[in-house]
């Protein structure tokens, strides 16, 4: 978006994008269906605020079962844009709330496909399901345990305690002799 293109204090702009507009080889997820970004821009001099959302699906890979499932992104935002400076490196300061939602722009230009993106990588969950009671994989054979049934052993012998297990046997075997 042109900066130079604001004319007024206050103004609204609603876009959709293209899904194949906001996909970048190596995300980890897939933008499944146009995008819908809103928002109010707010001019102060140099400054811009940005008050909107953005509504989108998204495909995912579940964590468990690796199978893919599409999730909706209803997020909002409130980011204020300054020009970037060259930081001078002088002097150390503590990150402040407001420098969390401050972003820079430079040539007067805010890059809305890099707001859009941050949005979406934002929604994401730590561990993507496809449904709560997700069942996952066999680990053993590596089956879908959401679609069949598999007949592979589920316990597991811990080798270290091989030796512990082989004395409690001794221990509980009748004695002969009394």
């Amino acid at each position: 978006m042109n900066l130079n293109t604001i004319r007024t204090a206050h103004e609204r702009l609603d876009r959709v994008y293209e899904a194949e507009q906001l996909g970048r080889e190596g995300d980890s997820f897939r933008v499944a269906a146009p995008v819908r970004l809103g928002f109010d821009i707010y001019k102060d001099h140099e400054q811009f605020r940005l008050v909107g959302d953005t509504h989108a699906s998204i495909e995912l890979e579940c964590g468990r079962c690796l199978e893919p499932f599409l999730r909706p992104v209803d997020s909002t935002f409130d980011l204020r844009y300054q020009p970037h400076v060259r930081n001078t490196g002088e002097g150390e300061r503590e990150v402040e709330d407001d420098d969390l939602t401050t972003a820079f722009y430079e040539n007067d230009v805010i890059d809305l496909g890099q707001l859009i993106r941050e949005q979406l990588y934002l929604s994401l969950p730590m561990k993507p399901l496809c449904r709560d009671g997700c069942r996952g994989l066999c680990p053993v054979c590596g089956t879908n345990l959401n679609l069949v049934e598999c007949r592979c052993p589920r316990g597991w012998d811990d080798p270290r305690f091989a030796a512990l297990k082989a004395l409690k046997g001794e221990m509980t075997k009748p004695r002969e002799g009394r």
